[in-house]
């Protein structure tokens, strides 16, 4: 099939582009939301200037959140913190003093795990419904209860949350913060189609020739949010383009494919979100997968749950960190890449993409990809359960956990959910016989020298 003709069935909202069963028929709206969604941008503003808080903080995972992070590199309003985690310390530090934040909770099903912990923490802080808006799809239960009095922003449902950021999900917290949302739909609407889908189908051919490390040279916030699209669209069936962010310094190697985002402001970055996301749609295509589904997400999920049912948690065997190299050295092998997943807060971040390039040198260039638990069960999770028996996983624990933050009407903690939730993703890829060792430790520097 040529570009063209990918085109127009894509644009026709053919399902027949993808495999039989598929659920692209309620996956599609966001082909056009960047033009539908420009009749409520003066609403959203207006909403905005209403507001007398200095910060926004928003509660979300995975398509909730990552979109609004790329979005607030580019905001010249209130400071837009993106809470998606329930490392203990970090909840407390982004929750110390809410005197003066607006709190928006965004999450498409309303009943995500951790959207639904961190907004009891914060409504205990700050009982207020005039201090919170929620975006979710309608009918959603966070449209009732303690928020059915805040301000509400019913999404499309027929866009999936990877695929959200020109939806009300990626708006309503760039206008809180600031950004110039008509340039940001501007970008959008002027992409060249067909050099996206050719993208796509590039991205498929060279991942089905043995290239299927798709190292991807730009801005770091947007590289989490091409990997987790890339990731969790094409991540199924055993199959896969595996996206390696990398910042500014690119990688190279045999198994590598590459793409350069050069983003100057928010025109550039509206049309490089549409253009990936129209890539990452013939990707899957061309692979024979469906794109807009994610199978094996909830395995995670179901184990933490069992976890959390069967307190207190079973003591996990760990490898002393010393040992690390010694044990990547004899499992990694042509193909492979290492998957680094550190339950740390966020304040590790520099400390991680040190030791992923140590990591990657240790291994005379192996692709590594870097990623904070539990944000990437919402992003790559998917590729490491359903794709390539490719991944080699290091799941990086603390040695000792920040004080534990009591969570609301819950028989547990922060400090409980993000150990439950580590023990379930571990348990969960041993199960799918993925290569994966447990490393206890909170000096990053110390796991693999330089």
């Amino acid at each position: 099939m040529t570009a063209e003709e990918s085109l127009k069935l894509l644009l026709a909202r053919d399902p027949s582009l993808w495999p039989d069963g598929n659920v692209s028929a309620t996956r599609l709206g966001w082909l056009d939301s960047h033009d539908r969604y420009r009749s409520q941008l003066d609403e959203l503003e207006n909403f905005s200037r209403s507001l007398d808080a200095q910060r926004v903080i928003l509660l979300g995972m995975g398509g909730s959140s990552l979109g609004p992070l790329v979005i607030s590199r580019w905001s010249e309003g209130r400071p837009l913190e993106v809470l998606d985690t329930t490392a203990p310390g970090e909840v407390a530090r982004a929750t110390e003093d809410l005197s003066d934040a607006f709190i928006l909770v965004s999450s498409k099903s309303g009943t995500t795990l951790e959207v639904e912990c961190l907004l009891a923490h914060c409504w205990s802080k700050l009982p207020d419904p005039s201090r919170y808006a929620v975006v979710t799809d309608p009918g959603s239960p966070l449209l009732d209860g303690r928020l059915a009095e805040s301000r509400q922003f019913p999404n499309d449902p027929d866009i999936g949350g990877r695929y959200s950021v020109l939806s009300l999900f990626g708006l309503v917290p760039a206008v809180l913060a600031g950004a110039d949302t008509t340039e940001l739909l501007d970008g959008a609407h002027h992409v060249d189609m067909t050099e996206a889908v050719e993208m796509g189908m590039e991205m498929a051919r060279a991942a089905s020739e043995g290239r299927d490390k798709l190292t991807i040279v730009g801005p770091h916030e947007f590289g989490l949010w091409a990997e987790q699209l890339i990731a969790e669209s094409t991540g199924k069936q055993g199959k896969g383009v595996i996206p390696i962010p990398v910042g500014d310094e690119s990688e190279g190697g045999p198994d590598r494919q590459h793409v350069e985002v050069n983003i100057g402001g928010l025109r550039d970055l509206g049309r490089e979100f549409r253009r990936w996301m129209v890539a990452t749609a013939i990707a899957g295509s061309e692979l024979g997968i469906d794109p807009f589904d994610e199978p094996d997400v909830s395995a995670a999920k179901k184990a933490t749950s069992q976890a959390l049912a069967d307190l207190p948690l079973p003591e996990v065997p760990t490898l002393p960190p010393a040992d690390l190299p010694e044990w990547l050295a004899a499992e990694v092998s042509e193909g492979d890449y290492i998957s680094l997943q550190a339950y740390l807060p966020f304040g590790f971040q520099t400390d991680l993409e040190d030791l992923r390039r140590r990591t990657r040198d240790l291994l005379r260039g192996a692709p590594v990809t870097a990623g904070f638990g539990p944000r990437f069960l919402h992003s790559t999770g998917q590729l490491h359960k359903g794709g390539p028996n490719s991944v080699v996983a290091v799941q990086i624990v603390p040695s000792e956990q920040s004080p534990g933050i009591e969570i609301p009407d819950r028989d547990y903690g922060f400090s409980t959910l993000i150990d439950a939730q580590a023990a379930g993703d571990l348990a969960t890829l041993r199960e799918r016989g993925r290569r994966v060792v447990r490393v206890e430790s909170s000096q990053l520097d110390a796991l693999v020298p330089a």
